[in-house]
C-alpha cells in the first residue's frame, strides 16, 4: 500500500522532538546518577537514598518507555507480544473510528438539533452589512484569490464553447416570436412606440434630404424626351421632393397623422401576427435560425464568455473596490433584507438545516466508509507517524512523570527500610 502524501501530522512537531530528548536524557541521567551514587555509598548512609531515588526512577522510566513505545512500534525492534498495537490494530481502528463519526456525528437527530441552534441567515445577514475587518477581510482575499485561480485555470476555449453551446440551444428552444410580440403590445400600449415612428420619420427626412438628386436624376431618366426639352422634368422632381418632405414634416408634427395611424395599425398587426399566427412564428424562426449560424453571431456568442470571464475576474482580483461599488450596494441590501424580513431568515435557516440532515443521511454511509477505506489504505509507518504526532508530547510527559514518580517511591521505599532497619 502507498503512503499519504506528506500532511502536516507527518512531520514531528518540535515540541514533540524536545520532549523525546527530554524524557530520554532524564532517563540517561538516571542511569548515571544510579552509577555513581551506588560507588558512593560506602562514604556516607545519604548516597543510599539517592541510589534508592535513580535506581527506582530508571526502572519507572524505562517501564513507561516500553508502554509508550509498545504502543506504536516493537521496542528495541523485537516482536515481543502485545506491542506494536497500532499498526497491528489499525483495520479495527478506522473502522472504530468511522463507527464513531457514524453513531456520535452523522445522525439526523443529532445534526437537527445542533443546527435548529444556528443562526445562518443571521450570520450571513452580520457578514454582508457590517464584515468584520479581520476575518471578513481574510475571507474576502482567501475567497476572491481561490476564484481568481479557478477562473485562470479553466480553459478559455473549451468552457467558452460550452458557454457558446449553451447560450446557441437556449436561444433555439425559445419561441421568439410569441415574446417579441408581447413586447411590441406592451410598448403600444404604453405609448412607447411613438418615439420609434418619430425616429423612423426623422430618417426618412435626412435620407431624402440627402438623396434628392437620386431622384432628380430617376425623374430625369423616366421622363420623355419632350419634358426633357422643355425642362418640365426638373418641375417634377421638385414638386415630388418638395411633396413628399411636406408628407414627412406633417407625419411628424401631427400624431393623428393618416399614414401615421396607418404606420400604428401596421404595428398592431405585427404584434397579433407575432403572437398567434404559425406562419409568422415560422418565417422568424428561421430568421432566428439564420443569425445564430451567422458566423458574426458565432463570434459574439464566443466572447461573451470571455466578457463574463474577464469581469469575474476583475472583481475577484479586487474585492474591496467591487464591494466598494454596485455590487457592495446590492449585497448591503440582500444583508438588510436578511436581518430585517424574518420570515425569510427563519426559511434560509431552515432550508440550511434540512440540506445538512439531508446530505447526513444520504452521505453518511458514503462518509464512513471513506474514513474505514482512507485508514486501511494507511501503511504501518504512516498511521503510526500520524497518531503518534498527533497525540503529541503528552506520551513523552508519561515518561518523564514516570520516571520522577518512580523515582520518588523509591526514595519512600528506601526511607521505611531504614526506618525498620
Amino acid at each position: 500500500m502507498s503512503p499519504l502524501p506528506r500532511a502536516g501530522f507527518d512531520v514531528a512537531p518540535a515540541g514533540l522532538v524536545r520532549m523525546r530528548l527530554v524524557a530520554t536524557g532524564l532517563l540517561v541521567g538516571m542511569a548515571a546518577l544510579f552509577l555513581a551514587a551506588r560507588a558512593l555509598v560506602p562514604l556516607h548512609p545519604a548516597w543510599g537514598f539517592v541510589r534508592a531515588f535513580a535506581e527506582a526512577g530508571m526502572v519507572g522510566g524505562m517501564a513507561d518507555w516500553f508502554a509508550v513505545t509498545a504502543l506504536f512500534r516493537h521496542p528495541l525492534g523485537l516482536p515481543i507480544p502485545h506491542t506494536a498495537i497500532v499498526p497491528r490494530n489499525k483495520i479495527r481502528i478506522g473502522d472504530q473510528l468511522a463507527q464513531f463519526l457514524r453513531e456520535n456525528f452523522l445522525v439526523t437527530h443529532v445534526i437537527a438539533r445542533r443546527m435548529q441552534r444556528l443562526d445562518v441567515a443571521g450570520a450571513i445577514a452580520r457578514w454582508l452589512t457590517d464584515p468584520p475587518e479581520g476575518a471578513g477581510g481574510r475571507f474576502r482575499a482567501g475567497a476572491s484569490k481561490l476564484v481568481a485561480q479557478a477562473l485562470d485555470a479553466l480553459d478559455p476555449q473549451r468552457f467558452g464553447g460550452l458557454v457558446q453551446a449553451a447560450v446557441a440551444n437556449r436561444l433555439r428552444e425559445t419561441e421568439v416570436a410569441p415574446v417579441l410580440g408581447q413586447l411590441l403590445k406592451a410598448a403600444m400600449a404604453e405609448g412607447r412606440h411613438q418615439p420609434l415612428i418619430d425616429a423612423a420619420i426623422r430618417w426618412a427626412s435626412s435620407a431624402l434630404a440627402d438623396n434628392d438628386h437620386l431622384i432628380r436624376q430617376l425623374v430625369h431618366d423616366k421622363a420623355g424626351t419632350i419634358l426633357r426639352w422643355t425642362g418640365l422634368d426638373e418641375t417634377v422632381a421638385n414638386k415630388l421632393i418638395d411633396g413628399l418632405s411636406g408628407l414627412l414634416a406633417d407625419m411628424g408634427t401631427d400624431p393623428e397623422h393618416p399614414l401615421r395611424r396607418r404606420a400604428e395599425n401596421g404595428l398592431d398587426q405585427l404584434a397579433w401576427d407575432l403572437r398567434f399566427d404559425p406562419a409568422m412564428a415560422a418565417r422568424v424562426e428561421q430568421v432566428k435560425a439564420e443569425l445564430i449560424a451567422n458566423p458574426a453571431m458565432q463570434r459574439w456568442l464566443e466572447g461573451l464568455w470571455e466578457q463574463a470571464r474577464a469581469g469575474l475576474l476583475a472583481i475577484a482580483r479586487d474585492p474591496e473596490r467591487a464591494m466598494a461599488g454596485r455590487l457592495g450596494d446590492v449585497l448591503r441590501q440582500i444583508g438588510e433584507t436578511l436581518r430585517d424580513d424574518r420570515r425569510l431568515a427563519c426559511a434560509i435557516n431552515r432550508f440550511v438545516r434540512r440540506a445538512a440532515v439531508g446530505a447526513a443521511t444520504d452521505y453518511g454511509d458514503g462518509i464512513v466508509r471513506l474514513v474505514s477505506e482512507t485508514v486501511r489504505s494507511w501503511d504501518t509507518q504512516t498511521i503510526t507517524r500520524r497518531l503518534e504526532n498527533a497525540v503529541g508530547k503528552d506520551l513523552q510527559y508519561i515518561r518523564v512523570n514516570g520516571t520522577l514518580v518512580g523515582g520518588m517511591v523509591g526514595l519512600v521505599i528506601h526511607a521505611v527500610d531504614v526506618a525498620l532497619g
